[in-house]
């Protein structure tokens, strides 16, 4: 059994997809449409832009799903249809947007248009330096959590991507997230970093946008999948278009169950998985979930001809 997998946010460099879309059609038309949806051309930005615009949380979530979904049109092009070829979906935060999309859950149009905005309601939702994270890497996801609890006090600090068995990423007010770090550190961390990023992404002061997010997803068309998708928040298949759209809500300040969402695959025979779209930071993190697993990352037209070959 094979899953497709769909990178989230960190895995954005200027150029990506371009080489896709210069070499398939189909890869160029899914631009094309992200392009047409948001009415401005993020295709100019992601090509020849600069890193700093394109890694704001705005332009970096479209854009990296518009990479994802080219991908795949390649795919597909090259005689890799999803359905055949994978059992399973799922993307790490964003990237289960790229997933829903890729499965058919969602238009191509309508991802593009709810990614701009959950981007820009997360950045909202809390003022510039009130939110920090940091990821704790050497502990595990339970001895994580409960630091964080600890570091909290009055304020906001919890466990927030459960990536694999050593990197466990918390968010939340600055001040806390610092004390949390400090406090991993103590306990045997091997590192403690605090992230590059604009806001506490999937903590409880993400709140306004998940508000924002459960009011356009009560907008939007959902189908159900060709095939399941792993839910973050669930860490498990969902099909039903309502509890998508319930989840996607939850998972705005839910916690990423990235390393139980690969557990259950491999736990329900899945062999390979395919990381679709930039970069190789999913197949590290699966590779240290499930090294029994074949990992392949798929985002340019070498590496679909090394598939063929």
């Amino acid at each position: 059994m094979r899953a497709f997998v769909f990178p989230g946010q960190g895995a954005q460099t200027i150029g990506m997809g371009r080489d896709l879309a210069e070499a398939y059609p189909a890869a160029r038309a899914v631009f094309d449409e992200v392009d047409e949806a948001l009415d401005e051309k993020l295709s100019d930005l992601i090509w020849t832009g600069d890193i700093k615009t394109l890694t704001l949380t705005e332009n970096a979530q479209p854009a990296l799903m518009a990479t994802s979904i080219a991908a795949l049109r390649a795919l597909e092009a090259e005689g890799f249809p999803l359905e055949g070829n994978a059992d399973f979906v799922a993307g790490h935060s964003l990237g289960e947007y790229s997933a829903l999309c890729a499965a058919g859950a969602l238009s191509l149009f309508d991802t593009a248009r709810l990614l701009r905005l959950r981007g820009r309601a997360m950045q909202e939702a809390v003022p510039v330096g009130q939110g920090a994270m940091a990821a704790i890497l050497g502990l595990d996801f339970a001895t994580v959590d409960q630091i964080a609890r600890e570091a909290a006090g009055d304020e906001v600090c919890q466990a927030a991507n459960d990536n694999d068995p050593a990197q466990v990423v918390i968010s939340g007010h600055k001040d806390a997230v610092e004390r949390a770090a400090t406090l991993a550190k103590e306990q045997g961390a091997k590192r403690a970093l605090m992230l590059p990023v604009s806001a506490p992404f999937h903590s409880a002061l993400m709140q306004p946008a998940a508000a924002v997010m459960a009011e356009a997803l009560a907008g939007v068309e959902i189908n159900p999948p060709v095939v399941p998708v792993v839910a973050n928040v669930r860490a498990a298949a969902v099909t039903e278009p309502g509890e998508i759209r319930r989840l996607l809500v939850e998972q705005v300040t839910g916690a990423v169950r990235w390393r139980e969402s690969i557990a259950w695959m491999t736990e329900a025979g899945v062999t390979e998985f395919w990381e679709i779209g930039a970069g190789k930071a999913l197949s590290g993190m699966i590779r240290r979930i499930s090294p029994e697993a074949v990992v392949r990352a798929i985002g340019t037209p070498a590496d679909i001809a090394a598939l063929k070959g």
